[in-house]
């Protein structure tokens, strides 16, 4: 007889889940943030070359849909037809993500501000995350580091000036085999992943901020700086608990960029998803000038309750779907 039809999560851990989901939706209307609800289902992929979508045939539709990897894109549209700040939880899907801490199906809570930057979005993600973790666990005030520190101070590279070659020796120096065939992104990548990221967020939330623009294809470009967006990151206890964006808003610009993201995802022999034409007709309609961020509820569950795996903060990961 088998056992796999038990939740994961303790009891216990799903009455903190359900106070948590609870404490989040009086954190926004505290502040006048609206709720909305997105479909699942979209016409248009994301690009990124480093999430891969699920996708489901509908009866009646000669195309495929693609399920939700973030309620992005359904979220811009409501704020370009004028919703205000809104907030949503949800469920959202990605393919090839199962391990300690991710699973192909989990539970995200997004949210926007208008007038906000990245700057202003990092002070409200650490207030959530504060406030949710309370009173088991008191965190002191967040520490806020750029990309490029953060690459320096604990893999030893410039990140912006490093070419291919050097990125390579740091991964191998730090155990981690990089193939040949990856470019500069994703050497990068490897190191943020493996080497930076697990790292981070001891004792106190760490914000990474100040990303490279080729790693941030939704962002804005700071000021001044073109090969700097205005993404950012949060760790907590060497995990990635969300990322953020201060929005852009051209149209023209995001078209490029989704381009540029399929020419990669091509080079690389990844699938080509169809560009989310809702999207850009949303930002061509005008986007409000707003900050943005994906915060992963399942992985904040599990350090609340001192978990050692995502599968002990939700009651059924795929293993038991």
């Amino acid at each position: 007889m088998t056992d796999l039809w038990r939740p994961s999560a303790a009891l216990s851990v799903l009455r903190r889940r359900a106070d948590m989901l609870a404490a989040t939706r009086a954190f926004f209307a505290a502040r006048g943030v609206l709720e909305v609800e997105t479909p699942v289902l979209s016409a248009g992929g994301v690009t990124d070359p480093q999430i891969e979508s699920l996708t489901t045939q509908v009866a009646g539709f000669p195309r495929a849909f693609y399920l939700s990897t973030s309620p992005e894109f359904p979220m811009k549209r409501l704020l370009a037809a004028g919703s205000g700040d809104i907030y949503q939880i949800c469920r959202v899907f990605r393919d090839g993500e199962s391990g300690r801490w991710h699973n192909p199906e989990f539970t995200m809570i997004e949210w926007y501000r208008l007038g906000l930057d990245d700057a202003a979005l990092m002070s409200e993600v650490e207030e959530l995350v504060r406030s949710l973790l309370a009173p088991r666990r008191q965190l002191p005030a967040a520490e806020r580091l750029s990309y490029a520190a953060a690459l320096q101070r604990h893999a030893g590279v410039d990140a912006f000036a490093a070419d291919e070659r050097t990125l390579a020796a740091a991964a191998t120096a730090h155990g981690i085999v990089c193939d040949a065939a990856l470019d500069r992104d994703a050497r990068l990548d490897l190191l943020m992943g493996f080497v930076v990221g697990p790292r981070l967020g001891f004792p106190r939330p760490t914000f990474i901020c100040d990303y490279p623009a080729s790693q941030a294809s939704l962002a804005r470009l700071k000021p001044g700086s073109p090969s700097v967006a205005a993404r950012f990151e949060c760790y907590l206890d060497g995990i990635e608990l969300a990322n953020g964006f201060h929005e852009l808003g051209n149209a023209t610009e995001q078209r490029a960029r989704f381009l540029k993201d399929l020419a990669t995802r091509r080079d690389r022999g990844q699938p080509a998803p169809h560009i989310d034409e809702a999207l850009l007709g949303a930002l061509s309609a005008g986007l409000p000038d707003c900050a943005g961020v994906a915060l992963g509820f399942d992985r904040l569950v599990g350090l609340a309750v001192g978990a050692d795996t995502l599968a002990q903060a939700m009651a059924f990961p795929i293993q038991r779907a």
